[in-house]
C-alpha cells in the first residue's frame, strides 16, 4: 500500500531496485525495498530506506547518491553504481508520487 514506486536499473551489471515510499503528514512514514543485485545495491538501498524517513519530498529531492554512499562509510569507485541506482529509485519515486497528488487534486 505505499503511496509512491520508485524503479531503477543498471543494464551494465543488473542490478535492480524497486523503492516503495508511504508518506503520512507530508513526510516518510515508511520506505521498503526489493532490490536482486550485488552487496553495493543491497547495502546502498537499505541505507536509502533509513535516509528518507521523517522527509518530506522538498527534502528528498536534494538528495544524491553522494550523500547515500557517505551514509555507508564511503564505497568502492567500482561500486559507487549501487548508489546511483538508488537516488535514481528515489527519483523515479518521488515523480510517481507527484503524478499520483496532481491527479488527485
Amino acid at each position: 500500500k505505499a503511496d509512491a514506486l520508485g524503479k531503477a536499473g543498471s543494464p551494465t551489471c543488473g542490478d535492480i531496485l524497486r523503492l516503495y515510499l508511504k508518506f503520512t503528514g507530508g513526510r516518510v512514514a515508511k520506505a521498503t525495498f526489493k532490490t536482486f543485485g550485488c552487496g553495493a545495491a543491497i547495502a546502498t538501498s537499505s541505507v536509502l530506506t533509513e535516509i528518507v524517513l521523517g522527509k518530506t519530498p522538498e527534502e528528498l529531492r536534494a538528495l544524491t547518491n553522494l550523500q547515500v554512499a557517505e551514509a555507508l562509510g564511503g564505497l568502492p569507485p567500482i561500486k559507487v553504481h549501487g548508489s546511483v541506482l538508488a537516488e535514481e529509485a528515489l527519483r523515479s519515486a518521488l515523480a510517481d508520487w507527484a503524478q499520483k497528488n496532481r491527479s488527485a487534486a
